[in-house]
């Protein structure tokens, strides 16, 4: 670490997740919150903190674990319907839907623009939204969502800016990143993976119950977590990448 990062570390330290009170968390598809951040989600219900979600894109192309091609209309209906369901077990109520098409199938404005009208409608102190910088990531939803929350977040204060886009300012905080490859906070979730792997279950159109995929995706979340938990001393442990207002912009070293 050189010197100038480890002068920001002391000067200017990352926020610790649990300190806020209003989070929203941003996903690309359906179960992309459980996965990346489900156990987080169930920690913080329980700690009494006001947790909404926001799902972008149907999801209609999801059904490679289907063994027939379905009806797109119907898929978008269950994926949704398993949305609600899983955000549920996680003790979640506020479960919002942009409706844009999967697979890269909307235009980047409109997703920025109706993103922007959430994110002022709610007013969170932090949102939480895929990685956009992780070099092994192709899915273009996943780069795509995350790279508007970013530059939401920053730009949400700005009332000028955000009535650009049809939205109210909001007084954002903090950005934290999931599925990241450079986690910089870690929140202990020990007694909470269970509820995280309930929620996941609620997505049977992706995860038959029982299926190689399902066992697979436990497998790794099990792993991850154990392995951030002992990385940082919680047993487990959900990792993120966070940055502050003042990490947001013209401070490189975030980045690394």
């Amino acid at each position: 670490m050189g010197l100038t990062s480890l002068a920001l570390k002391f000067a200017i330290p990352v926020p610790k997740i649990e300190n806020f009170e209003n989070y929203l968390f941003i996903g690309p598809h359906p179960d992309d919150i459980e996965i990346g951040a489900g156990a987080t989600v169930s920690k913080l219900i329980k700690l009494g903190k006001k947790v909404s979600f926001l799902i972008c894109l149907d999801g209609r192309f999801g059904y490679e674990n289907l063994k027939e091609k379905p009806d797109f209309e119907e898929l978008i209906k269950i994926r949704k319907e398993e949305s609600i369901k899983a955000a549920k077990v996680l003790g979640v109520t506020d479960v919002r839907f942009l409706g844009l098409s999967d697979g890269g199938l909307y235009s980047y404005n409109d997703l920025f623009d109706a993103m922007a009208k959430e994110i002022g409608n709610i007013g969170p102190d932090i949102v939480f939204a895929t990685d956009p910088n992780v070099k092994s990531e192709c899915h273009e939803d996943h780069l795509n969502v995350g790279d508007v929350a970013k530059k939401i977040a920053f730009f949400a204060p700005f009332k000028e800016i955000m009535e650009a886009h049809g939205a109210k300012s909001s007084d954002v905080k903090a950005i934290a990143f999931y599925m990241t490859a450079k986690p910089n906070r870690y929140v202990k979730t020990s007694g909470h993976v269970k509820e995280q792997f309930k929620a996941i279950e609620c997505h049977e159109s992706q995860y038959p119950k029982g299926s190689d995929a399902l066992k697979s995706l436990k497998l790794y979340l099990n792993l991850r977590s154990i392995e951030f938990g002992i990385k940082r001393l919680k047993g487990r442990a959900e990792g993120f990448r966070v940055l502050s207002r003042v990490h947001m912009h013209c401070v490189p070293e975030m980045g690394k």
